[in-house]
């Protein structure tokens, strides 16, 4: 007999394991995850893992909200032994000329009336200075920032949350890869393996990022999403000297600095880089990281950069995340987060727990679904990189 699940959840990164837990949470029985590889080796562990309340929509800023909150006792909520490494030490976003200023004071606005507590500030390029000693601000108009955004290690969240969702019974399989999603008339009714094994469920939620596609394919569904490659840099471990997070839209640069010292330097060329599956790095990455973010921090001249890697947004047409069920029932999407899907994993969690249990979501991510680009309704998102 074939084995039977409750539900099957594809993809072992932070969103598939905080919807394992949110789901187990709510009472699903025999739930079966699977990932192809090891947890978080995808999008997720190759992220710089960036937690923020600036954002340009009503949609992203109340997911944000509601996240940030949630990673802020995550380790409490979730009974997780180890640390979550969570640094609050702000994001400080650069503007280089008066329409970005412009648009970041027209995001705090947003932000501050969907929530009067939110603390983002537009400051000037001295007060800049002040938090970030040796900022270079040739060409900047001011910044946008807020104390309460940070970073956090993006294996450990994940971490926390497939052992959670483990204790509350969820089957967590690695090294499974789902070679095909069943569906008889307009129904899923399974999926297989590439190892053949085939698992007879009612219920697929789709979070594997990019690669979700052919999934959607295989059910009969177009799903606008495209791989782009994006790459980071390492430094040595050196003495703890930045606390925030600093990225530059203009630029495509953002760069932090882990709790064990080395700094992550990232570089965003969506004109340029390839848009397959292709996760080797590249030396014109090296060449160009390199320039953008000495100019915007000259002291990392200093720094030795010992390893680099690549990794895979998946990329919407909006820049926004789809979310939900679909046309072909038991099927539902969790994919297309252009660069922003981590920090947003503990809300989207339970609203897809809530989505397939057929309850209304805590927040409501209707403009998020597969169909609003049929109907040209994109939400496009501005704070983006």
């Amino acid at each position: 007999m074939k084995p039977k699940a409750e539900a099957v959840i594809i993809g072992g990164g932070v969103h598939g394991c905080s919807i394992a837990y949110h789901m187990a949470k709510k009472g699903w029985k025999n739930i079966v995850l699977l990932e192809k590889g090891t947890l978080a080796c995808g999008a997720t562990g190759r992220s710089v893992a960036g937690i923020r309340h600036q954002f340009g929509t009503e949609i992203n800023i109340r997911l944000a909200k509601e996240s940030v909150r949630r990673m802020e006792r995550l380790e409490e909520e979730l009974d997780y032994d180890g640390s979550i490494e969570l640094m609050q030490k702000g994001y400080l976003m650069l503007a280089y000329s008066e329409e970005e200023l412009d648009l970041f004071n027209c995001n705090r606005d947003l932000q501050k009336k969907i929530d009067p507590e939110n603390l983002t500030e537009i400051l000037t390029p001295e007060q800049a200075a002040e938090l970030v000693p040796g900022l270079n601000l040739e060409g900047l108009y001011g910044v946008s920032y807020n104390c309460r955004d940070g970073h956090a290690s993006p294996f450990h969240v994940t971490q926390a949350y497939a052992d959670a969702a483990t204790r509350l019974g969820v089957n967590i399989r690695t090294g499974v890869e789902v070679a095909e999603v069943k569906k008889e008339g307009n129904r899923v009714t399974g999926v297989v393996t590439t190892g053949g094994e085939e698992i007879s469920t009612p219920v697929v939620i789709a979070a594997a990022g990019a690669y979700t596609k052919t999934f959607g394919e295989q059910v009969g569904l177009d799903i606008p999403v495209t791989p782009e490659r994006h790459q980071v840099a390492v430094t040595e471990p050196l003495e703890m000297i930045l606390g925030i997070m600093v990225i530059s839209f203009a630029h495509g640069s953002y760069f932090k600095q882990t709790p064990h010292g080395s700094l992550l330097l990232g570089v965003g060329d969506p004109e340029h880089e390839v848009k397959d599956f292709n996760e080797r790095p590249s030396w014109q990455f090296l060449f160009d990281m390199v320039k953008k973010t000495t100019f915007h921090w000259p002291a990392l001249r200093e720094a030795n950069i010992i390893r680099q890697w690549a990794g895979l947004y998946d990329m919407t047409p909006d820049s926004q995340g789809i979310v939900g069920k679909t046309a072909v029932d038991g099927f539902y999407l969790d994919l297309g987060w252009s660069g922003h899907g981590f920090q947003l994993a503990p809300a989207i969690g339970q609203v897809m727990a809530e989505i397939v249990s057929g309850e209304t979501p805590f927040i409501d991510v209707g403009c998020m679904c597969l169909e609003r680009f049929e109907r040209g309704e994109l939400i496009p998102e501005p704070a983006c990189v």
